[in-house]
């Protein structure tokens, strides 16, 4: 076999292992080997499976039950609470409490910037009650809880120590995209298959378009963006660095905006991994601060034109201080909700 043949194998191999990873982690119940099988349409042989998840239960991030026929594979479920190192300063009887505050008021931010009408405390009745709030469309409901479902994804992510890959990326899509209506210009859980961008005013008081990255160019600025972002990752962040990592990946991948929609509430989600990864608490977009959140992000974009591969996912044209600035403010907010109960 060739080198190039064994790099195309590779690489597949890994997007299949991705695949495995994420049917374990969302669900419930253990999977058979041959239920695996299923999930990847036997894109890899058996052996290769069980070499892998013999990996993974030495890794601890999956465990085996049962024996011969009846041996199953469950996706180990690593409490965040006890995980996260910005909850140590918290009392343990309110970890649980402040994780599910956090979960609620991100989940309020986030789809509220998009225009969902749901306040915080109807969010909060959706996602800890379980109830449905009268007046208010069904698609809202579905992504306030979709968003919650994403950030569930998110902690373990985060917590299994992996790299973040393309299906990573997949896999939260589906979750934060409500509407489940088939099209094939607008696919759930692949990059864009069609130019998109949106209306903006410049500097000069003048409307303009700002087009993002074209759908052909996609793959390899994402490409980028991942390396990049488990570059962090692996090297770690510290307070002084958090809101301008999360910053940086932000405006990233905002301006590549790599799926059709969904991709602000992906920006706002992913941004955060790097900060969680190193026991830091997420960063959470105030809502409030929507019209300056939208401006401060279409000036850059203005300013550092079309995104190409050439030219990179930061081009070095354009600073972002006035986003910084406001990412800097509402991560202050995040940091007192977790001080108001600091032991």
């Amino acid at each position: 076999m060739s080198l190039l043949s064994c790099i195309v194998v590779r690489m597949k191999n890994n997007q299949v292992r991705q695949i495995v990873l994420a049917a374990l982690q969302r669900s419930e119940v253990p999977f058979s080997t041959p239920e695996l099988l299923n999930v990847i349409d036997h894109a890899v042989t058996d052996r290769t499976l069980r070499r892998w998840l013999v990996g993974w239960v030495d890794e601890g991030i999956v465990e085996r039950t049962g024996k011969k026929r009846g041996v199953r594979y469950l996706w180990v479920n690593r409490n965040p609470v006890t995980q996260f190192q910005f909850l140590h300063a918290v009392p343990e009887y309110r970890r649980a409490s402040m994780m599910s505050q956090i979960r609620d008021l991100w989940t309020h931010s986030s789809t509220s910037i998009e225009g969902n009408t749901l306040t915080l405390g109807e969010t909060f009745d959706v996602l800890e009650l379980g109830l449905t709030i009268s007046g208010k469309p069904l698609r809202e409901h579905q992504e306030v809880i979709g968003h919650a479902r994403a950030i569930d994804q998110l902690y373990a992510l985060v917590i299994s120590r992996q790299a973040v890959v393309r299906e990573h990326l997949f896999e939260l899509y589906r979750s934060v995209h409500a509407e489940r209506v088939a099209d094939i210009y607008k696919p759930a859980g692949v990059w864009k298959l069609e130019p998109n961008g949106c209306n903006a005013i410049s500097a000069e008081d003048k409307p303009v378009y700002i087009q993002y990255a074209h759908p052909a160019h996609v793959d390899r600025l994402m490409a980028e963006y991942l390396q990049t972002l488990n570059r962090i990752m692996a090297a770690g962040v510290d307070a002084e660095e958090a809101v301008e990592c999360y910053a940086k990946l932000h405006i990233g991948f905002a301006h590549i905006h790599p799926f059709w929609d969904g991709n602000g509430r992906l920006a706002r989600l992913i941004s955060n991994v790097p900060l969680l990864r190193s026991g830091l608490p997420p960063l959470v977009i105030d809502e409030a601060l929507r019209g300056e959140y939208i401006k401060s992000l279409a000036a850059y974009q203005i300013e550092t034109g079309v995104l190409t591969p050439e030219r990179g996912v930061w081009p070095a044209v354009a600073p972002y201080e006035r986003f910084l600035e406001l990412c800097q403010s509402c991560y202050q907010q995040t940091i007192e909700l977790i001080e108001q109960v600091q032991s």
